[in-house]
């Protein structure tokens, strides 16, 4: 009797072809790899190909942080962990006069359509646990820095946006005013959690337990590693681990359910050995909630859709099949940063967005409002000079592919979906010609400079194609863009 091949056993057959593997040199891979198996359940599903292809389409997207932590003016989340215990119990009561009057999703949208943003990831709940969003979850106890006896205490908190004078969903705003948008949505969510105390003490958490010091591979290891001070608390019982792992996957399934379509979901940092049964189940879950939706790789490792260099970009095309997006801040810091000189500006995006793109990845700037919801005016300014070179240069950006040759004598390449275009950026503009190395245009085919209406000269050397630059261009105040240039070149 033949064997039944079901839709199922089909499609875990195509998840395995595509090799969906994390690098090995991935930060937060390492993190997790002693226990998160590198193969993934058999009866585990990534997203689709049709949704892996759309992410690769996203070439240019933003990354807002956004919380109480706006009110100090410090970065998200991290300073908590080096306060005094006053300040920590300060800090936990900012949500009371949480008050972003100024916020309005319908502008958010229309500054990232001017600055040719096609996504943006959204921090729905930072480490610090504050949740952007209704939610019908609750922390039932965190802690009492100031009662050395009884540091943890109980508690009845949604701990969110609903709590504080504001009280609008934010999330939901957001989610819809994209929607309307076309603007494609990335929910970020931390894993840990460092005022829920039911999540000590997982990934920095300032309640340190007995089993953390007898068995820190549960928690940390040498990348990761609590240094700072922390202090110790009993062992998680069996119904506080219950709580956690029920609040953490509700969570996840309200982002997931009560917003309509999530393009991806950015998970941040990771938690423990012990549950990692759970989690996994939770992401298993996850697929029935939202099929296709593309899960960062971080906690989860090959369970992920894609991953994301931060802070940098690789230095050359990655080696794996799976999508990625460096993330990189536009001032100093994830959170609002208030001093204008730190902002890097438009040149420094535009070339780090080719650099990603060339090589088949993607580009994310990072930046967040201050308290009222309102962003830096330069950040806003740089971020919309991009958007007026993308108006020019965007078809050879916006859902393009890598090439087998990225780069060559400082020309940055990339190419159509449909391989009949490659596209040369250069970051210099060239005087009277330029020499486009490893390119071979077909017979009759028509270049063109981007912005200029005009096909160009050219003709083919032993080292690549000669396109001549029209006299009319050559002075700064007649070219078609500033910063980098692109030209369209019709191939074989």
């Amino acid at each position: 009797m033949a064997m039944m091949v079901t839709f199922s056993t089909f499609a875990q057959n195509k998840d395995r072809e595509r090799n969906i593997v994390l690098p090995q040199s991935d930060v937060h891979y390492r993190e997790v790899k002693s226990y998160v198996e590198d193969v993934p359940d058999d009866d585990y599903i990534h997203a689709s190909e049709k949704a892996h292809e759309a992410f690769r389409d996203i070439k240019f997207s933003i990354r807002i942080h956004w919380g109480v932590y706006s009110m100090l003016g410090v970065e998200a989340s991290w300073p908590y962990l080096n306060m005094s215990p006053e300040k920590k119990m300060e800090y936990s009561e900012l949500y009371k006069s949480f008050n972003p009057t100024e916020f309005d999703a319908q502008q958010w949208m229309d500054f990232f359509k001017r600055s040719g943003i096609q996504a943006f990831a959204f921090t729905t709940k930072h480490h610090d646990g504050f949740s952007m969003f209704h939610t019908k979850t609750r922390v039932k106890q965190r802690a009492n820095y100031l009662d050395m006896n009884h540091v943890i205490e109980p508690c009845d908190l949604a701990y969110s946006i609903e709590e504080t004078p504001f009280k609008r969903d934010i999330v939901k705003e957001l989610c819809d005013a994209a929607h309307k948008n076309g603007i494609k949505i990335d929910l970020y969510y931390s894993h840990p959690d460092w005022f829920d105390a039911d999540f000590r003490p997982y990934n920095y958490h300032p309640l340190s337990t007995p089993d953390m010091a007898k068995h820190p591979e549960n928690y940390y290891n040498a990348h990761g590693g609590n240094n700072r001070k922390t202090i110790l608390t009993p062992d998680r019982t069996p119904e506080e681990t219950k709580r956690l792992v029920s609040r953490h996957r509700e969570q996840i399934h309200e982002l997931l359910t009560n917003y309509g379509k999530i393009d991806m979901i950015c998970f941040d940092q990771w938690l423990g050995r012990d549950i990692w049964t759970e989690m996994k189940e939770t992401v298993k879950l996850m697929r029935q909630w939202q099929p296709d939706v593309m899960i960062r790789a971080r906690g989860i490792g090959n369970y992920g859709d894609y991953y994301q260099p931060e802070g940098f970009v690789p230095g050359n095309k990655e080696n794996t099949n799976m999508p990625w997006m460096s993330i990189c801040l536009l001032g100093n810091i994830f959170a609002y940063d208030p001093v204008t000189e730190h902002y890097k500006g438009a040149p420094w995006v535009i070339h780090n967005l080719i650099d990603c793109v060339a090589k088949g990845g993607s580009f994310m700037v990072c930046i967040g409002p201050d308290q009222t919801g309102q962003f830096h005016p330069t950040a806003v300014k740089q971020l919309e000079e991009v958007g007026k070179w993308l108006k020019v240069n965007g078809e050879g950006i916006f859902e393009t592919r890598e090439r087998e040759v990225w780069k060559e004598n400082g020309i940055y390449f990339t190419r159509s979906k449909n391989h009949k275009n490659v596209y040369a950026f250069t970051e210099k503009f060239p005087e009277k010609e330029c020499l486009i190395p490893s390119v071979n245009p077909k017979k009759g085919s028509k270049i063109y400079l981007f912005g200029y209406k005009k096909p160009l000269k050219w003709s083919q050397t032993d080292t690549g194609v000669k396109v001549i630059i029209p006299n009319e261009v050559q002075s700064p105040e007649n070219r078609p863009c500033e910063h980098a240039w692109g030209f369209r070149i019709e191939v074989k």
